[in-house]
């Protein structure tokens, strides 16, 4: 994070965005706007480039605005790259509208979307939203089980008595909460922070329906011991030490 000093001459942390974009008049005029709002501002023309200079700042860099179209690497497979050893915020930028283009970069790991074209406004908008959500160090812990569930934070990979489960970004987020506080009853109000983000302004039984889509997947079959408990009153657990 790089410094500078207010009009008293304190030292202020400016915030370092990587902007990776391959039309260059869109990146100097971004830069150019990121810079007079005050972030430090780093590019990367192509996919293989914003790898390399995310791989030497990583401690530097607190959000990157990642094109879904990119030279010799595509945003999508930069941003997986990355998911494997980063929780960066990640906004996608690209000319793309289609909703299973947009589902496919929120659940491969961004933190939020925007299509050209669109206002400065309205990017510096989300921006400050996304880097006002709390960072969480990257997971160190790498493999979670409990009774005959596995969850592999390396791979992202998530299994039930030997077999694989699919889950989305949110799924999964919210299956790896759970599973770092085995046994704590967490109230819809704590998952939607952890999970959602402190900014949240939606419906708060979106929780609700998110547990039952875990539960579709992860407790589906008869014959399963049920994992995913409602502590009525209060919220959901992970356990495996209830009826």
């Amino acid at each position: 994070m790089f410094s500078k000093e207010d009009a008293k001459g304190k030292k202020i942390m400016e915030k370092t965005i990587l902007l990776v974009e391959d039309e260059q008049g869109l990146v100097v005029s971004l830069k150019q706007e990121l810079e007079f709002e005050g972030y430090h501002v780093m590019t990367a023309a192509d996919g293989l480039l914003a790898l390399k200079v995310f791989n030497k700042n990583k401690n530097l860099i607190d959000l990157i605005i990642l094109d879904w179209m990119l030279p010799k690497l595509d945003g999508l497979g930069v941003m997986r790259r990355i998911r494997r050893t980063s929780n960066v915020q990640i906004i996608m930028l690209t000319a793309r509208d289609y909703i299973g283009d947009k589902v496919a970069g929120l659940t491969g790991g961004a933190d939020d979307y925007i299509t050209k074209p669109f206002e400065i406004e309205e990017l510096l908008a989300r921006i400050q939203a996304v880097l006002r959500r709390p960072r969480q160090g990257f997971d160190q812990k790498q493999i979670y089980q409990l009774d005959d569930l596995t969850l592999d934070a390396s791979k992202r990979r998530v299994m039930r008595n030997g077999l694989n489960i699919r889950l989305t970004q949110r799924e999964y987020k919210l299956l790896l909460e759970m599973f770092k506080n085995v046994g704590k009853v967490f109230t819809r109000n704590e998952l939607l922070d952890l999970v959602w983000g402190v900014d949240f302004e939606g419906d708060p039984n979106i929780v609700d329906v998110y547990i039952r889509y875990l539960r579709n997947k992860i407790d589906k079959f008869p014959a399963t011991k049920k994992l995913i408990h409602t502590v009525r009153g209060i919220g959901y657990s992970l356990d495996d030490d209830k009826e």
